[in-house]
């Protein structure tokens, strides 16, 4: 007996609601998503294998069209052709395809790897219903369906990737592959459709209290692994972690001891002269006794830095739970703030923050480059000393006494 077909009609495709798979017959289903999302699918078996092949958004394509579509597609198996390599888009137009071409393209223009990483996964993993789509036919029924599970439980993370998605569509209209507008647009649009989201709020990162620092930074010193010489140089010029395992030996001079970060590899988009305190240059001296390529703190794989995860690890081996390596930074600038008297300028441009006031900006010209290179000595001294010593003020220096017993 030969399977019903036609059994929906425009009434029932316009209000069914159950969540779930709702049958034409001959293979097309409604497919009905928990947010509420209407799109046709074509379920058939290619050798052997379940192949699904989607039509579309039931907001932009009817009924009839659906038909006509899943009758072509029965046609094409009948002849051993597979429908779904057959209607892929020529030129390679899919919307996976076209996201990984503008993520190629972007990749210059990102100041590091871990930009470039974030859009990959973002683009590949939570937007993996779009990408076998033709890049022309996304919807706004296929971009809710991706950004819903997590509007809310991770609101950071589905603005950005909305945000990527918007970016994807809009590179394709230029390529001419698709046409109308972006599904994925936020202002007029996407917001009447989701709900407002909490603020986004961004955790700081957990940072060792600066008076445990130089017990700490003892233990470090004794570790013999590029992660730790990079964490302990990472802690002695308070730098961000990406800017010191992408450091290579051409931005470093140790005759003057300077580390100059080029714009590209500063989040702020600024030449950063890195005034380097004592035991930071004998940190550079030991690696360059044995350096084997262009970084400074090179990673296992051959011309590849250091891990991203390499430091956090190393923390991790040496049981510190409440701090990482960014939050050294708030170590020093808590140290800087009550444990000495230079200004709050000297302390803001030894961490390469960018100045907020553009008429402040526009009248700072120096980096105050020599006041830092004492802030950064007296830092070290600090990290090196004792823990029955304590710090003195005085005059923007720090003189160390011991403690009276």
């Amino acid at each position: 007996m030969a399977r019903k077909i036609n059994r929906l009609n425009a009434r029932s495709v316009a209000t069914i609601k159950e969540f779930g798979r709702h049958a034409d017959g001959g293979g097309l289903y409604l497919s009905i998503s928990p947010n509420g999302g209407r799109r046709w699918t074509f379920l058939y078996r290619w050798h052997g294998k379940p192949t699904e092949l989607g039509f579309g958004s039931a907001r932009d394509v009817s009924l009839a069209r659906a038909r006509e579509l899943a009758g072509e597609a029965r046609a094409q198996i009948a002849e051993g052709v597979n429908p779904k390599g057959a209607r892929k888009p020529a030129g390679g137009s899919t919307f996976g395809e076209c996201a990984d071409r503008l993520i190629e393209t972007m990749k210059p223009s990102w100041r590091n790897e871990k930009h470039a990483a974030q859009w990959t996964m973002t683009l590949r993993d939570y937007a993996a219903p779009l990408r076998r789509l033709p890049v022309g036919e996304v919807s706004v029924d296929n971009v809710l369906e991706v950004l819903k599970p997590i509007w809310q439980s991770k609101p950071e993370t589905a603005s950005r990737l909305r945000g990527r998605i918007e970016k994807v569509l809009d590179a394709a209209k230029a390529q001419g592959l698709r046409a109308g507008e972006n599904p994925a647009r936020w202002r007029g649009h996407l917001d009447h459709l989701l709900p407002k989201q909490s603020k986004l709020t961004r955790g700081h990162h957990a940072a060792m209290a600066y008076a445990d620092v130089p017990a700490f930074m003892s233990d470090l010193k004794s570790r013999q692994a590029v992660a730790a010489s990079a964490l302990e140089f990472a802690i002695l010029t308070a730098a961000r972690t990406g800017e010191v395992l992408g450091a290579r030996w051409e931005e470093i001079d140790l005759d003057r001891g300077v580390w100059t970060v080029a714009p590209q590899r500063m989040k702020g988009g600024i030449e950063h002269r890195v005034p380097l305190p004592k035991r930071a240059v004998q940190i550079l001296r030991a690696l360059n006794e044995v350096r084997v390529g262009e970084y400074v703190f090179p990673g296992h794989k051959p011309k590849k830095p250091l891990s991203g995860m390499a430091m956090e690890m190393m923390l991790r081996r040496m049981k510190i739970e409440d701090a990482t390596p960014h939050g050294f930074r708030s170590s020093f600038r808590d140290w800087a703030s009550e444990c000495t008297n230079f200004s709050r300028e000297v302390c803001e441009a030894a961490l390469a923050h960018v100045i907020e006031s553009k008429v402040e900006a526009a009248y700072r010209r120096g980096d105050l480059f020599e006041k830092r290179r004492k802030l950064m000595e007296a830092w070290a001294m600090f990290c090196s000393t004792p823990k029955n010593n304590k710090v003195v003020q005085f005059s923007g220096r720090q003189n160390v006494r011991p403690t009276k017993l």
